[in-house]
């Protein structure tokens, strides 16, 4: 059975970071392009950042926002500095067998999620 599991999230100043951890259980994690997706209330799911045969940031988080992945340990990771209020959303990590897959906001496998809360 594959988990993801997310942690990392909490509650932090504008201008502050944050770092995500997702874990991986249950698939064999070189094998799989990974990415970080948002949503925010009443807003449409967005893809944060992506890593695999390339590397994908979103316009609104490029060079504020690093993700990369151990594979020795199944994780991948999600830094966040400079944030910003409109970076509030629930954050979840997902796998895809393609990195072209997940580009393409296509996925296997997805979090539960964890909240990041900017106040300003």
């Amino acid at each position: 059975q594959v988990q993801l599991v997310e942690s990392g999230g909490g509650l932090v100043q504008a201008g502050g970071s944050l770092r995500l951890s997702c874990a991986a259980s249950g698939l064999t994690f070189s094998d799989y392009a990974m990415g970080w997706f948002r949503q925010a209330p009443e807003k449409g799911r967005e893809l944060v950042a992506a890593i695999g045969s390339g590397g994908y940031y979103a316009d609104s988080v490029k060079g504020r926002f690093t993700i990369s992945r151990n594979i020795a340990e199944s994780t991948v990771y999600l830094q966040m500095n400079s944030l910003k209020p409109e970076d509030t959303a629930v954050y979840y990590c997902a796998a895809a067998s393609l990195y072209e897959r997940i580009i393409r906001r296509f996925i296997d496998y997805r979090g539960q999620g964890t909240q990041v809360t900017v106040s300003s």
